[in-house]
């Protein structure tokens, strides 16, 4: 049991990475960006490449990445969002579908179709807690999230770039008629989105063989841990998140691995029969 609650915990942290940052945009701009995924699976590509292929540390490679997520949220932001942000949402919505294959099929032109894995933060060997045996990579996936939402906090709290996001996501005609930037808001919102992404791939990529599809399949748990979350709740994406991660390891524990995805999935629909609105969601009466 302390096996996979800590193997649970550690990808439920991944999860929780990746649905904030699922989440930032959608509460900015009001869309869901499909591509998302693709943003998890850039970082992983890019780690590996940085690390294996031109031999830098770690932690190097981990800042070049997010360097490199910055430039990936900028031509998102410009490339993707602002040219259909006046279209209808669906329109918005298939381009980011469109997007997600894209980069995929380029992904396979540059970096192949063979699996690549990534060296685990700190030593290889696991550490024995109690009789629990923790890999210092999990400790590090530990850290980094819990710093990760402690800066996000004070972002939002505590600064007014974080004060403008707020108000832009409430009503961006409203904070623009105030003075703010909305456009600039805009583009920040989609670098941190895409900063988390890259930060979820590199923390993925010692865990699993990194292929086109890893990032999908990271959007597609964040998706659900938004859902049981509550959607546009940061603190309901990081408990859905870190719930999706111990039933998914928990039920490939004392189930199946072969069935811990359906196993998942089904334990999201049973939940939302029971809370519609998700854990932290807001419940919001309609005068018909």
């Amino acid at each position: 049991m302390g096996q996979l609650l800590v193997s649970g915990f550690a990808i439920g942290c991944i999860y929780a990475l990746t649905s904030l940052g699922f989440v930032i945009t959608f509460k900015s701009v009001g869309i869901l960006n499909f591509a998302y995924g693709e943003m998890v699976m850039l970082g992983a590509f890019f780690a590996t490449t940085l690390v294996v292929s031109l031999k830098m540390p770690l932690i190097l490679g981990l800042l070049l990445v997010m360097i490199a997520m910055v430039g990936v949220g900028i031509v998102f932001a410009f490339g993707v969002y602002r040219p259909l942000r006046n279209k209808p949402v669906r329109t918005v919505v298939i381009a980011t579908i469109g997007v997600s294959i894209a980069l995929q099929a380029l992904a396979l032109i540059i970096w192949g179709p063979y699996p690549r894995s990534l060296p685990t933060l700190g030593a290889p060997e696991p550490i024995n807690v109690f009789g629990v045996s923790i890999l210092p990579h999990n400790l590090y996936i530990f850290g980094i999230t819990i710093a990760v939402m402690v800066l996000l906090w004070l972002l939002y709290a505590k600064t007014s770039i974080g004060w403008k996001m707020q108000a832009v996501a409430q009503d961006a005609e409203a904070a623009r008629l105030m003075g703010i930037n909305v456009d600039f808001i805009i583009i920040t919102t989609w670098v941190l989105s895409a900063l988390l992404g890259g930060l979820a791939g590199f923390l993925l990529a010692p865990l699993f063989f990194i292929t086109i599809t890893v990032g999908f399949a990271a959007m597609l748990k964040a998706f659900a841990a938004c859902i049981i979350g509550g959607f546009g709740s940061f603190p309901g994406a990081i408990v859905g998140g870190l719930f999706v991660g111990l039933a998914e390891s928990l039920l490939a524990g004392y189930v199946s691995t072969a069935y811990k995805d359906a196993l998942t999935f089904a334990l999201l629909i049973v939940i939302l029969l029971f809370l519609p609105q998700g854990l932290f969601g807001e419940k919001i009466g309609e005068k018909v």
